[in-house]
């Protein structure tokens, strides 16, 4: 069993980029189910908190890949941000 403690103090990261999306600041339980629906994941953009805008993303927990000791590796797309492709180097 894992508590909720547990996975906040993990790093979420997005395997297309390896980008560090935040820490899990909630999750979502289907009641009728008793199962977790989505993490929602606060963004690091505050410092403690108290300057700046953090935002939030809903990861479905069928986009989780993987939970390991120190990271949550998720597949997130976000349009805001995209990987940009390399070049192939001039010769």
């Amino acid at each position: 069993m894992v508590r909720i403690s547990e996975f906040q103090v993990k790093d979420v990261v997005s395997i297309s980029d390896g980008r560090k999306l935040g820490n899990v600041g909630d999750i979502e339980i289907n009641l009728d189910t008793g199962k977790i629906e989505s993490i929602i994941v606060g963004g690091s953009g505050k410092i403690l908190g108290f300057f700046g805008k953090e935002e939030e993303f809903v990861i479905p927990w069928n986009n989780i890949v993987k939970i390991g000791a120190d990271v949550i590796l998720v597949r997130f797309r976000d349009q805001n941000y995209m990987q940009q492709q390399l070049q192939e180097p001039k010769q």
